[in-house]
């Protein structure tokens, strides 16, 4: 197999998956090379994510390392499968690969739970306050990456629609709802189109008020993405030098307290909606 130079945020992961199920059981990689039938170095590749591994081959390794959870062998095993044309290829070379591994992120899961402080949810952004954020940026981008970046969010956006679409819980601080990028107009066509966007079964806008007090975490914007098992679950932490990707069990369970706090914390869905109301009428 042709060993990858670039591997993705999800063939990453499946490399992680893999060691660590080896590693649990206490089998080592020599041992995981014979019983696969590669060399050592085929191991580690496959371990990195720049080696891919059948699924004949990661059922054998699963089998032996006395793993039986059937759900969590068969999401490892979607993972393992060639990836086919996706839309974000076009973006390929064009936008950092992390902005690309969030919309593959965001296409697999089956719930998300979101928590925003300063910035409205990207998946719930117009064009127009997401073009402002885009020019906030530092140093500033040139108008051909602004405009691929716009374009890329706004495709992003399309992940909620549809049958199969995943459902989307969004903590906003109320912080982030008086946020004027692009100004009052912007905000105020902002904040109607999230009461809309609000409305959708699969939508859930929560507001997390001032008065309300403190809460956990630094206050980043961060994306618990749910998999088809608690062990495949992923938190997306945006930074300033891009996306972290979070997976290890310890940080799921911290990152999933911190959202049961916070939605503890935020205003129901109707009262939500009162809320943003109020700050529209206001502008």
């Amino acid at each position: 197999m042709t060993a990858r130079t670039a591997p993705t945020e999800r063939q990453k992961r499946l490399g992680y998956e893999l060691r660590r199920m080896r590693t649990s059981a206490g089998i080592s990689a020599e041992f995981a090379a014979g019983l696969l039938g590669v060399d050592r170095g085929a191991i580690s590749a496959m371990e990195s994510g720049t080696r891919a591994i059948s699924a004949e081959r990661l059922r054998t390794l699963a089998c032996n390392c006395q793993v039986s959870d059937e759900r969590y062998i068969a999401g490892l095993t979607e993972m393992a499968l060639p990836a086919g044309p996706r839309w974000w290829d076009r973006y390929r070379g064009h936008v950092p690969q992390g902005f690309l591994d969030i919309a593959d992120l965001e296409s697999q899961s089956l719930r998300m739970r979101g928590a925003y402080t300063t910035h409205m949810p990207g998946l719930l952004q117009t064009s127009d306050h997401a073009l402002a954020v885009f020019r906030m940026v530092i140093p500033a981008l040139p108008e051909h990456e602004v405009a691929l970046r716009l374009a890329l969010r706004v495709e992003r956006q399309t992940v909620l629609d549809g049958e199969k679409a995943p459902a989307l819980v969004a903590v906003v601080h109320e912080a982030a709802l008086r946020m004027q990028f692009g100004g009052p107009t912007t905000l105020r066509a902002q904040l109607d189109h999230l009461l809309h966007r609000s409305e959708q079964d699969n939508v859930t806008v929560l507001v997390l008020p001032f008065e309300a007090g403190g809460f956990p975490g630094a206050g980043q914007t961060v994306l618990y993405a749910e998999g088809p098992t608690v062990q495949l679950d992923t938190v997306q932490v945006d930074n300033s030098h891009g996306p972290d990707f979070l997976y290890a069990d310890a940080q799921l369970t911290k990152y999933r307290a911190h959202f049961d706090l916070m939605e503890s914390l935020a205003l129901p869905p109707g009262a939500s909606r009162d809320f943003i109301r109020n700050i529209a009428s206001q502008l």
